[in-house]
């Protein structure tokens, strides 16, 4: 399987569901099954099902968890030294030429992308369209509505 780039703390965030499911979860869903078999017949307990299900959602949670972090390769950005070009894992804050709007996105792995907190697949045609590039470049984004063109005002690798 091909590795995947994660940022730190994308991968502090697995690490810590990894552990909450492990540690918190798993053993209450256990217990719960453990007292739904206590009230008898398991056909018709609706308790002892949920739980079930429940206890299959937490073991693929945790195996989906366990093989992203197993193909990951963790960066931090703080420590790639760039030389002051956009790269994985920077945050970059750009000009909308057309409406003169500000925006900041972080390029991040595909299972961290969230687009409302400005997190950005590396995968992305933005972030393409960003890689490489510094401070005052323009690039020009194919969109589905048509070429957007942003200036790059400031890079960060926080």
């Amino acid at each position: 399987m091909n590795k995947a780039p994660m940022t730190l703390n994308g991968a502090e965030k697995l690490k810590k569901e990894l552990r909450e499911l492990k540690g918190v979860a798993r053993p209450r869903v256990i217990q719960a099954i453990s007292e739904a078999r206590e009230h008898g017949d398991l056909k018709e307990n609706a308790e002892y099902h949920a739980a079930r299900e429940q206890q299959s959602f937490i073991e693929g949670r945790i195996r989906d968890i366990e093989g992203k972090m197993s193909n990951a390769v963790i960066i931090d950005p703080k420590t790639v030294n760039a030389n002051g070009k956009i790269v994985f894992g920077a945050s970059v804050r750009l000009l909308h030429i057309d409406d003169e709007t500000e925006i900041v996105y972080q390029i991040v792995g595909e299972d961290e992308a969230d687009i409302k907190a400005g997190r950005i697949s590396v995968q992305s045609p933005i972030a393409r369209a960003m890689i490489g590039k510094v401070e005052e470049d323009v690039i020009e984004v194919n969109a589905p509505g048509g070429k957007i063109e942003y200036e790059i005002l400031e890079i960060s690798y926080e």
